[in-house]
């Protein structure tokens, strides 16, 4: 019996140790669970970098709301035409009344600084800054920019809430991009903006003229984040918070989101409300000279193998171009680095 001893005692001293170390263990895991996230918690958290994102800049977007005056003229007789004799016994009745338009817009800076789009307050007798917390607020139009179409607005108010801006020049294609504006406001009695997510599709996207009602746009950014009527002057945001464009319209068959949206960049509206900032306006670039697009005709004529580009046809004396060196019939090829053929490429480069 005495030669069993040693065995039991080891036995159970290993039950003994095992024991101690698995609840050493338990109390390990259960302390770690309450002080840190484990990396294995982490998939399975509903935080994700888009919902921080959407949480830290949401406050800032708010809805425009504006009032236009449309002159109407109204025909009493249904008539499809019309004569100076008939109008003379039969005037057409013609009235004004009051539209609301709505869009989005973002708080820039505490003061009261708010950007949109030039398309969103165009015309307004009256404009409105509507906050999500639920304030509401007169705006005066500060500075407008039908070129780049943005304008600058200004509210009054306390402890506004406000976006960061980051730096548009840095984005990487293929990165989150994330669009916070109030689409359909108009149905939705709610003011609380929409998260939509998606990518930065492409950046420096060029727009012709007529792909848009709106004019020319440059060095867009392209996102599938599904941006909708109203969400015009809301904000794009990457994946840190930070506000790297101004929503301004998309490619549509059906009036809806089909994956093309474009964005201006926030570098651009930087530059913009700088000049606001500064001189009450945004001043158009006075070059001192007169161009014109070289198409095949103007080529043909000059001698030149191919259009493109502009060419000097005018030199204001003392002016910037004259003291810069260029002389009539000199052509231009890019502005800035970018490719050149009209004078809105050379405004908006």
């Amino acid at each position: 019996m005495r030669r069993w001893w040693p065995t039991i005692l080891f036995v159970f001293g290993v039950v003994l140790g095992v024991g101690a170390t698995t609840s050493a263990l338990r109390g390990e895991r259960r302390a770690g669970a309450v002080t840190r996230v484990m990396p294995e918690d982490l998939g399975r958290s509903r935080r994700t970098a888009i919902v921080s994102a959407a949480e830290r800049v949401s406050p800032a977007v708010v809805s425009v709301s504006v009032v236009t005056t449309r002159t109407v003229r109204t025909d009493p007789f249904g008539m499809p035409f019309r004569d100076d004799f008939f109008d003379r016994f039969f005037p057409p009745s013609v009235y004004q009344e009051k539209v609301p338009g709505l869009g989005s817009g973002v708080i820039i800076d505490a003061s009261g600084i708010v950007l949109t789009n030039s398309h969103v307050v165009r015309n307004a007798d009256e404009i409105k800054v509507n906050l999500p917390d639920g304030r509401h607020f007169d705006a005066k139009l500060l500075g407008d920019s039908p070129i780049y179409d943005l304008s600058v607005l200004k509210i009054e108010g306390e402890r506004l809430p406000v976006a960061i801006m980051g730096d548009s020049d840095s984005l990487v294609v293929g990165e989150w991009a994330i669009a916070i504006g109030n689409p359909f406001g108009y149905l939705i009695n709610d003011s609380q903006p929409t998260v939509t997510a998606g990518v930065v599709s492409a950046t420096r996207r060029d727009i012709k003229a007529e792909a848009t009602p709106s004019g020319m746009y440059k060095n867009m950014i392209q996102t599938d984040a599904a941006i909708n009527p109203g969400n015009s002057g809301g904000a794009l945001v990457n994946a840190d918070g930070q506000l790297i464009g101004i929503n301004t319209f998309i490619f549509t068959s059906g009036g809806g989101s089909i994956g093309l949206g474009f964005a201006i960049p926030i570098n651009l509206a930087k530059r913009v409300l700088a000049e606001v900032r500064k001189f009450g306006r945004v001043r158009v670039a006075w070059p001192g000279m007169t161009v014109q697009p070289v198409n095949e005709l103007v080529a043909r004529r000059l001698g030149w193998d191919k259009a493109g580009g502009l060419v000097i046809s005018g030199i204001d004396r003392g002016g910037p171009a004259d003291r810069a060196g260029l002389r009539p019939l000199d052509r231009i090829r890019t502005v800035n680095g970018r490719v050149t053929n009209n004078v809105e490429d050379a405004q908006s480069s």
